[in-house]
């Protein structure tokens, strides 16, 4: 490694890849919106946004790649990509943690006190059972089981994490057949995940009537899944 590289804190060109990551992501959003409202070409927009970000991810992951490969980060750029990662680790485990909360404090402590006898006065029809979307909401829905797609949803995850901790050893140990292989089966496992999750969301629209919409359990649903 150069003598810059160790004493220097690379910085790099300006790069335009930011810029097809946003369209990717505008198409996405915008192409979601319309689907669920029902016009026809937002599936298209969805996925030309997913080829967009596709793109632009192999783009610039491989220029990142080549300035590793040809020697132009030291230790300052790793300590950088560690802190990077870390905190991204950091704020997905506060936003899960604020979900989880949110669902802890509906399930145990709000829906038993919407059931309680001071609150039979306002919703005398309410029964303070989970799963519920919460009173004066008389559309009905059927809860998502436990077993079946969630599970092997689960599963799928747990298994790209064993798949991608193979490669990052196989990284190390500067085996890179090895590599590519567990990282391929990472990227497949992520892949066939995503798909059973959209299945799953469109199995819960339109056979279990179960949308953003029903209340406390719809919502929170969603947002952790």
């Amino acid at each position: 490694m150069s003598d810059r590289a160790q004493h220097h804190y690379y910085v790099p060109q300006p790069s335009h890849w930011m810029i097809f990551g946003s369209a990717g992501l505008l198409c996405m959003a915008t192409g979601a919106a319309a689907w669920l409202n029902d016009w026809e070409p937002g599936r298209y927009i969805v996925f030309a946004g997913l080829a967009i970000l596709a793109f632009m991810m192999a783009r610039w992951f491989g220029d990142v790649v080549r300035e590793s490969e040809g020697g132009k980060y030291g230790r300052w750029e790793d300590v950088s990509f560690r802190w990077g990662m870390s905190w991204f680790i950091f704020s997905e485990v506060m936003f899960f943690g604020a979900f989880f909360g949110a669902l802890y404090y509906a399930r145990l402590i709000a829906v038993p006190d919407l059931g309680s006898i001071d609150s039979k006065l306002l919703w005398p029809d309410f029964a303070a059972q989970w799963p519920s979307a919460g009173p004066n909401f008389k559309d009905p829905f059927t809860p998502m089981a436990a077993w079946g797609i969630p599970a092997i949803n689960t599963l799928l995850l747990l298994s790209s994490g064993v798949t991608v901790t193979v490669a990052h050893w196989a990284l190390k140990e500067g085996k890179r057949t090895q590599l590519a292989l567990f990282m391929f089966f990472t990227v497949a496992l992520g892949a066939t995940f995503l798909c059973f999750q959209a299945y799953e969301y469109g199995h819960a629209y339109s056979d279990l009537n179960l949308k953003l919409s029903t209340g406390v359990y719809g919502s929170t649903f969603f947002m952790l899944t």
